[in-house]
């Protein structure tokens, strides 16, 4: 009975660590994603911001050329 109550407590530690192993990766996991959400807002607006430069910059030198 002794050996029995020895092994289930090695398998329950077991299993518990495992559960904490699985909440940190899903909480790294979870990190990650909002920093690659960030960084991929991030270049979607630097993006956006040279766009509109370009635009600006060839309606104003259309507007240049017809003048």
């Amino acid at each position: 009975m002794k050996k029995l109550f020895a092994i289930a407590l090695i398998a329950v530690s077991f299993a518990a660590c495992n559960s904490a192993e699985t909440e940190s990766a899903e909480a790294t996991a979870d990190s990650l994603d909002a920093a690659v959400e960030a960084t991929a807002d991030s270049a979607q607006a630097t993006i956006d911001s040279a766009a509109a430069t370009v635009d600006s910059a060839a309606a104003a030198a259309v507007d240049s050329l017809n003048n």
